[in-house]
Parts: structure tokens; C-alpha cells; sequence
């Protein structure tokens, strides 16, 4: 049961932030107010890094940014050892 609910949530925060750049790309364009950078790094940190980098690469938003060019792909490998870390405790809670 906890993996599925893992898996909801993973695809809940990716979807999110996925279209959160989308709409700060849209903002960006026609100059209006911006989602905060911070939001963006705050989503990528607790599970949403793969749906940020993917929205980077499908709208080429935030390209030229180091700080996400860099940080975007550092916490997407973070959210994945977090996850198989996840993923094996809840095997070895399951199996006992």
C-alpha cells in the first residue's frame, strides 16, 4: 500500500511542477508576475526535480540559469536515491 501511495504522490509533485513551468514560461512571456524560483526549487526538492527538468528541456525554460541547470539535475539524482532508499525501507517493512 505505501508504494502505491509513493507513486501517487511522485506523479502528483512531477505533474505540478511540470506545469507550474509551463505557466512561469507563459508569465515570462507576456511580462506578467512570475512564479518564484524558490517554489521551483522547493517542488524539485521534495520529489518534483524530474517533472522541473523535463519542463526545462520541453518549453526551454530556465536553460540559461545556472543555478537550475545545475541544480535541477543534482536534485533529480537526489530524488532518486531518496527513492530507492524509500522504496527498499518500505520492502524490508513489508518483508519482515
Amino acid at each position: 500500500m505505501a508504494i502505491y501511495i509513493l507513486i501517487v504522490y511522485l506523479l502528483l509533485i512531477n505533474c505540478y511542477s511540470f506545469a507550474l513551468m509551463g505557466v512561469d514560461k507563459k508569465s515570462a512571456k507576456k511580462q506578467r508576475r512570475r512564479v518564484p524560483e524558490k517554489r521551483l526549487f522547493l517542488l524539485s526538492a521534495i520529489g518534483g526535480a524530474g517533472g522541473t527538468w523535463l519542463a526545462m528541456k520541453a518549453w526551454r525554460h530556465k536553460t540559461k540559469h545556472r543555478s537550475f541547470t545545475v541544480g535541477i539535475p543534482f536534485l533529480f539524482g537526489l530524488n532518486l536515491l531518496l527513492i530507492i532508499g524509500a522504496v527498499w525501507l518500505i520492502g524490508m517493512i513489508v518483508n519482515s
